[in-house]
C-alpha cells in the first residue's frame, strides 16, 4: 500500500489511496479561519477598549468595573473562571489567525516561484506589507499584557484588589518603556486593523471605486478610533491626567 500521483488505472489489485486535505486547512478554510477569529478578536477589542475608558470615572467605578468582571459566572463558575476562559479563547484566537494568515501566505509564495528580474513591484499599503510581522508583534503584546495587568507578575503592584493602582503604576512617567511598547503594539493592531476591516468590506462588496472609497475610509476611521481609545489611558497616566 502506498501513495501515488498515478492517474493511469488502477492494475488489478492495486489500491489506489487519494490524499485529501481537511476541509479547513483548504484555502477557503484558511480564509474562514481569518475571518471568525478577526471578527471575535474585533469584538473583543472593542469591548475592552470601553471598559479601560472607565478609568476616567475614578478609582472606585473602575475597581468596581474590574471585580465584576472577575466575577462574571459565579456561581456557575468559581472565582475567575470565566475571564480565563476568555483570556484563553483570546490567545487561541490570535494563534489560530497568524497560523491560517503565514500558511495562506506560503502557499501564494509557492504558487509563483520564479521571480522576474524586471517585474515592476507591486506598491501596496503599509498595512498589507506588514500583517505578518504585525500578527507576532500582537501575540507578543498579548503575552506581556498577560503577565502585566492580569497575573501581575511584571507589574510594579501586582495587586489583584487594585485594579487602578496596577494601571497608574504600570504606565508610571518613569516606566516610559512600557508606555513606548504598548504604543507600538496599539499602532500595530491599527495598521492590521485598517488593512483586515478594508478587505472584509470589499469581500462583501465594496468592489466599485466608489464603493472601495467608502471602504478605505470606514477602515481607516475605525481603525484611527480603537486606536485613540487605548492610547489616551496611558498617556493620561504618564502626563498625571489620570493619577
Amino acid at each position: 500500500m502506498h501513495w501515488t500521483t498515478d492517474r493511469r488505472a488502477p492494475s488489478v489489485g492495486q489500491v489506489v489511496i487519494t490524499k485529501t486535505r481537511s476541509p479547513i486547512r483548504s484555502n477557503v478554510g484558511l480564509k474562514a479561519v481569518m475571518a471568525v477569529t478577526g471578527i471575535l478578536l474585533v469584538l473583543f477589542l472593542v469591548a475592552h477598549m470601553l471598559g479601560n475608558l472607565k478609568v476616567f470615572t475614578g478609582e472606585t467605578s473602575f475597581d468596581h468595573y474590574a471585580h465584576w468582571l472577575r466575577d462574571i459566572g459565579k456561581p456557575l463558575l468559581p472565582g475567575v473562571w470565566f475571564l480565563w476562559i476568555l483570556r484563553t479563547a483570546l490567545v487561541v484566537a490570535v494563534v489560530a489567525h497568524i497560523w491560517a494568515a503565514t500558511v495562506l501566505a506560503v502557499r501564494a509564495r509557492a504558487a509563483r516561484p520564479v521571480r522576474y528580474a524586471h517585474r515592476k513591484k507591486v506598491q501596496g499599503s503599509y498595512a498589507a506589507r506588514t500583517m505578518r510581522w504585525g500578527g507576532v508583534i500582537i501575540l507578543l503584546f498579548v503575552i506581556y499584557h498577560l503577565l502585566d495587568l492580569t497575573t501581575g507578575t511584571l507589574n510594579p503592584v501586582g495587586d489583584a484588589s487594585n485594579p487602578y493602582g496596577n494601571v497608574v503604576a504600570d504606565f508610571a512617567p518613569e516606566r516610559w518603556y512600557v508606555t513606548l511598547f504598548y504604543t507600538l503594539a496599539i499602532v500595530t493592531v491599527g495598521f492590521h486593523l485598517r488593512h483586515g476591516v478594508f478587505s472584509a468590506l470589499r469581500s462583501l462588496g465594496q468592489q466599485t471605486p466608489r464603493g472601495e472609497r467608502r471602504a478605505r475610509t470606514a477602515a481607516l476611521v475605525f481603525a484611527v478610533v480603537l486606536c485613540v481609545g487605548y492610547l489616551v489611558v496611558p498617556f493620561a497616566v504618564l502626563t498625571g491626567l489620570v493619577s
